[in-house]
């Protein structure tokens, strides 16, 4: 019974010691470069072992929060360089999340010759005939989402022939055409005319579009923007430590 509640007093001591280490990093109190104190000044102040304090600085590094210099003593990092991870989904699936009923409308569907607007967005070196789509995502009775998509048909021929009535062209291109890269970029917008209308927003409402460009082995297949009422909408990204 003595040797559980010691376990249990170890892990309290840890967690404690790991949370007001950690809150004085994220809050700046500690900047970068800012020395800890030693392990032996810690577990004094904390009554604990050494090695409790040991292994608290052990799961820091681990995090990459703070460093070790040999015979200098810990240190908080320098921040690095990190990557928002952003996947690849259906919207239809960000709708079902939420326990709500998916909707989705085809608004128009055109195949021209792309202008110079259009091969900016694809980052085409030169024009070809491309797919330009509209279509609107609803969850339970509101808008949710305005989808506004090109497709570079030199790339996605078989897009040419498919009506995308009944299928969105998110999920269809996921399953037709392998990518390799793609990127995105967001911005927060105060909705035109014609997009507060398909929304059901006054005019000007903040809004948030995620731009997505995707390519393939051969080039650039489609570019998208996703336009999400502002006060609807949260984008969460995943990070890791030096990654």
């Amino acid at each position: 019974m003595r040797k559980d509640t010691a376990i249990s007093g170890d892990t309290t001591l840890h967690s404690r010691i790991l949370a007001d280490i950690e809150g004085q990093i994220v809050s700046g109190e500690w900047p970068p470069g800012h020395r800890l104190p030693f392990e032996v000044d810690l577990a004094a102040q904390y009554g604990c072992s050494r090695m409790t304090v040991n292994k608290v600085m052990g799961q820091l590094v681990r995090s990459g929060l703070i460093e070790r210099r040999k015979k200098s003593g810990s240190f908080v990092a320098q921040p690095k360089a990190q990557s928002a991870v952003l996947e690849i989904h259906d919207i239809k699936d960000e709708v079902q999340s939420l326990k709500l009923t998916y909707g989705y409308a085809l608004i128009s569907r055109t195949t021209r010759r792309s202008d110079a607007e259009d091969m900016r967005r694809l980052g085409l070196a030169k024009a070809t005939d491309v797919l330009d789509i509209t279509c609107l995502h609803s969850a339970g009775p509101d808008p949710f989402c305005l989808e506004k998509r090109l497709i570079n048909l030199a790339m996605v021929q078989q897009a040419a022939g498919f009506d995308f009535i009944e299928i969105a062209p998110g999920p269809w291109l996921l399953a037709e055409v392998p990518w390799t890269s793609a990127q995105h970029s967001i911005q927060a917008i105060s909705a035109e005319k014609e997009e507060a209308r398909l929304l059901r927003l006054p005019p000007h409402q903040a809004c948030l579009v995620i731009e997505r460009q995707t390519w393939g082995q051969d080039g650039p297949v489609t570019n998208v923007r996703l336009t999400y009422p502002g006060s609807r909408h949260v984008v969460t990204a995943q990070f890791k430590p030096g990654g």
